[in-house]
């Protein structure tokens, strides 16, 4: 093991141990209805635990999946008991990627009667559009997210985690930019995403161009994962007790330091100033700050604190 990994791995202190009671105590008896392909449970106060949960399938993604993200986050952004999500696949690896047997006739043959080759595009645009919008829901959800990827995590899997806020992973997992494999360019966000994650186009570049594996100690080192653990268990209790340090902070501050980092990632520093200017000059009244300062003298967690919903 790399001293880079061993430090992610030993480095925390054990804070992760405490939250191994929650994550054995998770129901995995299946989806959780109206879902198909999700399991969603409140493991602990303000988090939710969404799954993907189709193990006897790899997790790939079918036609369900896609639309039922959509549904699940945006009922995420809006649940004002929510703080922040952690994000995991069940069974024995993350996920292999799209269901291409389920969606090849949205993939290969879409559904146009004419046989008009700009009404066809106009077809699959709107398709591609649609899927793209279920991981960019992650992204646009206010409530932090937080990966814990194990084993594979192949095409439209690396789509997904570049949405996410923070991406944990196990030591045997691996990344794969699968798309050109199957004779495609990645078009739903990897391409667009994992530039700025990583930050080497170069390296982007090789992973997109050669679809090769990258393993966890090229993960961490590249800035792909900030952490990685031994095994799925301790990951998963080392994403719900981050979860849990997230959210025991004001709700106010968390979501508008998404919000700006999002914003700023995205444009100029002095845009991106602007932004945060106008922002605080509302949610600095929030009652919040005086409450945080108020812990702070008195030398109390912020998790002490009893914030109100937003």
């Amino acid at each position: 093991m790399s001293s880079m990994i061993r430090s992610a791995v030993f480095g925390s202190r054990g804070l992760w141990r405490p939250a191994l009671t929650a994550v054995r105590a998770m129901s995995a008896s299946g989806p959780t209805p109206p879902f198909t392909t999700l399991s969603v449970s409140k493991p602990a106060t303000h988090v939710t635990h969404v799954e993907l949960h189709r193990p006897e399938k790899r997790n790939a993604m079918n036609k369900a999946f896609w639309s039922e993200m959509v549904d699940c986050f945006n009922q995420i952004a809006v649940d004002p008991e929510c703080r922040v999500v952690v994000l995991s696949g069940a069974g024995k690896i993350f996920t292999a990627g799209i269901d291409l047997m389920d969606m090849a006739s949205d993939i290969i043959q879409p559904q146009e009667e004419e046989d008009d080759a700009a009404r066809t595009s106009w077809q699959l645009r709107r398709i591609i559009t649609k899927y793209q919008e279920t991981f960019s829901v992650i992204e646009k959800c206010p409530k932090p997210v937080v990966v814990a990827v194990h084993g594979a995590c192949i095409g439209g899997g690396v789509d997904l985690i570049t949405a996410c806020d923070i991406r944990l992973c196990t030591q045997d997992a691996w990344f794969q930019v699968k798309e050109v494999d199957i004779g495609l360019a990645a078009d739903v966000g990897t391409l667009q995403r994992l530039p700025k994650v990583i930050g080497s186009r170069s390296l982007v570049n090789e992973l997109a161009l050669t679809a090769r594996k990258m393993l966890s100690d090229e993960a961490m080192s590249s800035g792909l994962v900030s952490r990685v653990f031994p095994d799925k268990e301790t990951l998963l209790a080392a994403a719900m007790e981050m979860a849990g340090e997230i959210a025991g902070r004001s709700p106010v501050a968390v979501q508008g330091t998404k919000i700006n980092l999002i914003y700023s990632r995205d444009h100029s520093v002095t845009e991106g100033l602007d932004y945060m200017a106008v922002w605080n000059m509302s949610m600095l009244q929030t009652k919040d700050l005086i409450k945080s300062a108020q812990a702070a003298l008195e030398k109390k967690s912020p998790k002490d604190v009893p914030f109100s919903k937003l």
